[in-house]
């Protein structure tokens, strides 16, 4: 059972975590925060790469998606040069609401109007701090539902596939 945020405090997220080779490095630096994050930390799952060494982002996204979807995370974490690869493979996936992300306002948006599961990051256009910041606002934030849920329902998989009608009528 995905507990909610607050009743996370004392107990961590179970989070799948992944990049490619221009993400490695501040993979490494957010994986360390956070399993050293608060009184007990996060489990972190690490989906790789294990170096730098060039691979492709779209096996790593699928690592994190698959680990999401199947429960075996609560969220995921994905890091590429500037995360837009990540999250447009990671959004191909039904069940996965992938949110890139290079501020804080925008992290926390995303859990509270879209209940975002995965957090996209560019390594190359956001620096550890700030990705730091953006993480730790994504994770303590809850999802509102209420108006939003209705929305998110919408992107779920038994509404797909959608009937797609072009209407050019304002």
């Amino acid at each position: 059972m995905i507990l909610d945020p607050k009743e996370r405090e004392n107990r961590g997220f179970i989070i799948a975590i992944a990049s490619d080779h221009a993400g490695f490095e501040l993979k490494q630096k957010l994986r360390s925060r956070l399993e050293n994050y608060g009184n007990n930390g996060h489990t972190v799952i690490d989906l790789g790469p294990s170096n730098s060494d060039r691979v492709d982002y779209p096996d790593y996204a699928t690592k994190v998606s698959a680990a999401v979807l199947g429960h075996h995370a609560d969220r995921g974490i994905l890091i590429c040069g500037s995360g837009i690869g990540m999250s447009i493979m990671a959004n191909r996936y039904q069940g996965i609401r992938c949110a890139l992300v290079s501020e804080p306002a925008s992290a926390r948006l995303s859990r509270q109007h879209n209940n975002s599961n995965v957090l996209a990051l560019g390594a190359r256009l956001i620096g550890e701090d700030m990705a730091w910041t953006c993480v730790q606002e994504w994770l303590r934030t809850p999802f509102e539902g209420g108006r939003h849920a209705e929305r998110v329902a919408k992107t779920d998989p038994g509404m797909w596939p959608p009937k797609l009608i072009f209407d050019n009528k304002t």
